[in-house]
């Protein structure tokens, strides 16, 4: 947990199974947070998706194989968006977020820049339990670079390109 002004952000881990993602982007905290949020804009980075950014809702990503369902943990419009991701859905028995190697939560932190842009933060915690290998794999095509920022996490070049285009 890391202090950040007079807020406390639980969501920033230190936990070796977060893959984590800093950016600082021109665009400005108004439009990140609409292609994060607006289901139409966040399909055209990402997947389909139903999703209502009001912590407690309930949404899906059209996964290729199967429906990713969603929880929003916590929404708080143009600074943080934090959502369960689950890729086994159906399973009632689960009450944590994390009680499946599947399960992962996804957390957005928006900062205004000083020039009016955006800082923005992604940690996806417990992706990296059984997806580790994989991302490393895949590093050639979605532009991974691992171990820049000196932490020695993965850091995605495409992202916020993709998805500021969407916006």
């Amino acid at each position: 947990m890391k202090k950040t002004g007079s807020m406390i952000d639980e969501s920033q881990s230190d936990a070796p199974d977060a893959l984590e993602f800093e950016y600082d982007l021109a665009e400005p905290p108004e439009k990140v947070w609409r292609a994060l949020t607006v289901p139409e804009l966040l399909a055209a980075w990402m997947m389909p998706n139903d999703m209502r950014p009001e912590t407690g809702s309930r949404f899906a990503f059209a996964g290729p194989d199967a429906p990713i369902e969603c929880e929003i943990l916590d929404a708080e419009p143009e600074k943080l968006l934090r959502y369960s991701w689950r890729e086994q859905p159906g399973d009632a028995a689960r009450r944590h977020p994390l009680d499946s190697p599947l399960d992962s939560i996804v957390t957005f932190t928006l900062a205004r820049t000083v020039s009016g842009g955006t800082h923005l933060r992604i940690v996806h915690d417990g992706f990296a339990r059984k997806a580790m290998p994989a991302v490393a794999m895949a590093g050639a095509s979605c532009r991974l670079s691992l171990g820049s920022r000196g932490r020695g996490k993965p850091v995605a070049a495409n992202t916020p390109l993709l998805m500021l285009r969407a916006a």
